[in-house]
Parts: structure tokens; C-alpha cells; sequence
């Protein structure tokens, strides 16, 4: 059956039968069908792989396992060296950069601090000095202590008859391990012993044994050194600290103090290297120069205990001595520090008090904290001190016996001389962390009494605190 529909306004007409209509809906309904059918198809595919994985998942961990070790194997077989090394190149890496920014940090702050501190004169807080006019006009006592049951200090040398004392198996056993050589003699332990007991004359070592031993200075240095009745010295060796030039001085210690820093040649190519000359006649500024050669002990810091406890040796003339750390600036007049620290009161020996310890055992822990001494050393030294007896506590008139020793003032008398000798020979045997041996020294010592144990407060008005700029370079011996 067929229909028409017309225009009677046109000539174009449309038909429609049945039959077209009908084949039209079988198309829409295969195509429906077709969908139907990709999407049950989608969904057979997922539940298969699903049953896949269920079915062999051990199979597929065992694969998976198998591969791992062999990608290790490979890995292991390679060479250790080409291993090790790129590790340790990695960590060298890490570590040079975790280095250079704690360089960078220090060097800002030792800078700020130079910057901060140099050159600094404010009037002092503790140290009491007598008015400029009258620092003018101050004289020097030549007086001599008579009191002391002490009188004379005979230094060992190699040119003495050898010590017949005791017996020669144990004191190598004591001896042996130390860093005694030709300049300080070995000591025994027996000859040690003997030299804390005062008579009216000490043999003692106190460096300089042998003329192969070291330490050597030119005839002239030696020549200008002997004509030093008052002297203040430091020194840095190893290219250690810059020289800060003193201030605060009076005219009357410009002409009678002899201002003296002991370098060695490494010091002086480092400070070549930066501009700094040593005029002909020795000096720069106030400071006179003299160059050590042939320094005795690969440790720097026990190098430079030499010139720090044994002026007396090195000065002969002197009457007295003051003492400076080449971390610090020397900005007081040392006439006037003499009368304060030492005339005044009655002293021969001023040293400052530890300003945050008094136990020579809280020392000793602190030092092995803080990595600067050997632990094995420490404990040592700390052992045979408790055998000893010394107390835990020492107190000397009621004030600390533990010092901060970057200033030492001192009168140059026979027992004053004795107790730096001892000192120095305590240092070399043990640990060169001379804080630890002081208050023991102190102790056996007991005829010493006048000795002034200033607080940290006067120590600060006596110098501008700087800090270390460089790390000393130690010397293979």
C-alpha cells in the first residue's frame, strides 16, 4: 500500500510505502545490537584477565622476584672499586660542599668579630690602672724576694752526668709514649717525682737540653733578646694568626718594654704572601720579629708552649713577663697591668680563672667533647693526677685553680721559674691542654701562695678578643 502527498502549487512530489518504513526499523535495531555486543565483549575480556591473575598470581611473583635478583646479581658483579669510589667521590662532594659553607660561615664571623674588636680602647671595667701622668713616671722594682726557701734553678742538660736515681726499667715504662726528645731530655718518672720537692736549689728540666734539640735563633735576635728587662711576647707558628699591633701603651713602656712575637718560616711566608714585610731592623710596628727554626715538636701547639712558659729561657735579663695568645690584642699598658695585677698585691705570677669550669675533671670531659685532645691522653693524665690525690675541686685561697691561661703575667723569680719548668713538663708528658695540668702543678707546688687569680672580667679589659683566623699547619718531624 502506497500514500502520496502533494502540493497543488507544486510539481514535486514525495512517496512513502510501508516496505520503507519497515526496513528502516531492522537497521535501527542491528545497529543496537551491535552495541550491545562490543560492550558485552569489553566486559568477557576484564573477567578473563581477572581469572588469569587469580589463577597464576604466584607464578607472576615468581617472575617478577627472578628478575630482581638477577638485576642485583649484575649490579654486584660490577667492579667494588668503580662502586667504592663513586660513593666516596659522592660523599667528597657532599662533604667539600657541607665545608665550604661552614668556611664561608666562619670566615663571616671571624670577620665581623675583627671588624667588632680590633683596635677597641674602652676604658676597663675591673683592671684598675693607675692615671696616665702617673704611668709616666713609674719605675720598676728591682727588688729580690728573699723569702722564698727557693734560691736557685739549675736546668738539665745534656752536658750533665745522667741521673742515677730510681729504677731505669720503670721510668722507660713511665716515659715511654711521651714526646720527649733533645729539647726537653727524657724525663723519668722518678726525676719527675724529685722536682715537685723544694730545696734551697731545683734541678729540673725545663727545655733547651741538647743544641740539636731545636728552637734555634739567630745571634742577633738572641743579642736584641738579652737586653729585655720587661717583655711582652706572643707568637704564631704554623701560618697561624695575623700580628695585631699593641695599644694603649704609655710613653714610659714604649721606651722600657720590649714587645716580641715568635713566628716560624711558615708564619712568615704567609704573612709575605699578604703584604706584610719585616723591616731591616727586625720590626713591624712595635712588635719585634724573631724567626724559630728547627721548631722540636711536629704539634704547633706545643711549639708554642715554649714561648708562652718559658720566657726565662729565652730572656735571661728579663724581670718580668707578660704573656698574650696571638688571638688577642694586647691593649693595655703592661707597666700599668705589672703594678695592678702583680705590685699591688703583692703577687709574682697572674693568671686569669676559668670562666666556665673549676673541676679539672669537668675540664678534661670537656676537652675530649670538644676534640682537642686524644681521649686516651686525657685519661692518662687524669688517672695518674687521682692516684696523686688532687682533688676534684682544687681552690686556691678560695678562688678557682683552673685557669684560662691566654695571659700570663709574672714576676721572674726563682720559684716562678721552677713552676713554668714544671708546667712545661707536664704539658709535654700528657696532653698539651695546659688548663689540665695547671691547678695539679698549683697543688704539688705548695710553697707558691702569691699568685693573683684575677677574674675573666679583668683578662677581657686586658685584651680585644679576636679569635683564631687560620688553622696552624702542623710539621713532619
Amino acid at each position: 500500500m502506497s500514500s502520496s502527498i502533494f502540493n497543488n502549487n507544486s510539481g514535486i512530489s514525495i512517496s512513502v510505502s510501508d516496505d520503507d518504513s519497515d526496513e528502516l526499523g531492522r537497521m535501527r535495531v542491528r545497529v543496537r545490537r551491535k552495541r550491545k555486543k562490543y560492550g558485552r565483549v569489553r566486559t568477557e575480556l576484564t573477567r578473563k584477565v581477572v581469572r588469569w591473575l587469580v589463577k597464576y598470581w604466584t607464578v607472576l611473583i615468581f617472575v617478577l622476584a627472578a628478575g630482581l635478583l638477577v638485576f642485583e646479581a649484575s649490579r654486584i658483579g660490577r667492579k667494588p672499586s668503580l662502586v667504592v669510589n663513586t660513593e666516596l667521590s659522592s660523599l667528597k662532594r657532599k662533604n667539600s660542599l657541607e665545608n665550604s659553607e661552614v668556611e664561608k660561615v666562619k670566615k663571616t664571623s671571624d670577620t665581623r668579630n675583627l671588624e667588632g674588636n680590633l683596635n677597641r680602647l674602652d676604658p676597663p671595667r675591673c683592671l684598675k690602672l693607675l692615671p696616665l701622668e702617673e704611668l709616666d713616671h713609674l719605675d720598676i722594682p728591682i727588688d729580690e724576694d728573699t723569702s722564698s726557701p727557693l734560691k736557685k734553678v739549675v736546668y738539665i742538660s745534656n752536658n750533665d752526668p745522667p741521673y742515677k736515681g730510681g729504677s731505669s726499667s720503670l721510668s722507660w715504662l713511665q716515659t715511654n709514649g711521651t714526646r720527649f726528645n733533645l729539647f726537653t731530655g727524657n724525663q723519668t718518672f722518678d726525676e719527675r717525682e724529685k722536682s715537685f720537692k723544694v730545696d734551697e736549689t731545683a734541678a729540673v728540666h725545663c727545655g733547651f737540653y741538647s743544641e740539636n734539640g731545636g728552637f734555634r735563633i739567630s745571634e742577633k735576635d738572641k743579642s736584641f733578646m738579652q737586653t729585655c728587662k720587661v717583655v711582652v711576647s706572643t707568637c704564631a707558628f704554623g701560618g697561624g694568626d695575623a700580628l695585631y699591633q699593641p695599644i694603649g701603651m704609655s710613653k714610659a713602656s714604649l721606651q722600657k718594654v720590649c714587645y716580641v712575637t715568635f713566628w716560624d718560616e711558615i708564619t712568615l711566608a704567609a704573612q709575605e704572601s699578604e703584604g706584610i714585610k719585616i723591616n731591616e731592623d727586625g720590626f713591624i710596628g712595635n712588635w719585634r720579629v724573631v724567626v724559630v727554626r728547627d721548631l722540636p715538636f711536629a704539634d704547633q701547639r706545643l711549639n708554642g708552649k715554649i714561648p708562652k712558659m718559658l720566657p726565662h729561657r729565652l730572656f735571661p735579663q728579663a724581670k718580668y713577663s707578660i704573656w698574650v695568645d696571638s688571638k688577642s690584642q694586647f691593649r693595655r699598658d703592661p707597666l700599668g697591668i705589672l703594678e695592678a695585677l702583680l705590685w699591688r698585691t703583692n703577687s709574682v705570677l697572674a693568671i686569669s680563672e676559668h670562666g666556665a669550669r673549676s673541676s679539672v675533671y669537668d675540664e678534661a670531659k670537656a676537652v675530649v667533647k670538644k676534640n682537642k685532645a686524644k681521649p686516651e691522653e686525657v685519661q692518662v693524665q687524669l688517672s695518674q693526677y687521682s692516684i696523686d690525690g688532687l682533688p676534684e675541686d682544687k681552690r686556691f685561697k678560695g678562688k678557682k685553680a683552673l685557669s684560662e691561661a691566654s695571659v700570663i703575667v709574672r714576676k721572674h723569680t726563682p720559684l716562678t721559674n721552677l713552676f713554668m719548668c714544671l708546667w712545661f713538663n707536664e704539658v709535654v708528658r700528657f696532653t698539651s691542654r695546659d688548663q689540665l695540668s695547671f691547678p695539679y702543678v698549683l697543688w704539688r707546688l705548695k710553697v707558691l701562695n702569691n699568685i693573683n687569680m684575677f677574674p675573666v672580667c679583668t683578662r677581657k679589659d686586658l685584651v680585644n678578643s679576636i679569635g683564631h683566623i687560620r688553622k696552624a699547619k702542623p710539621l713532619t718531624i
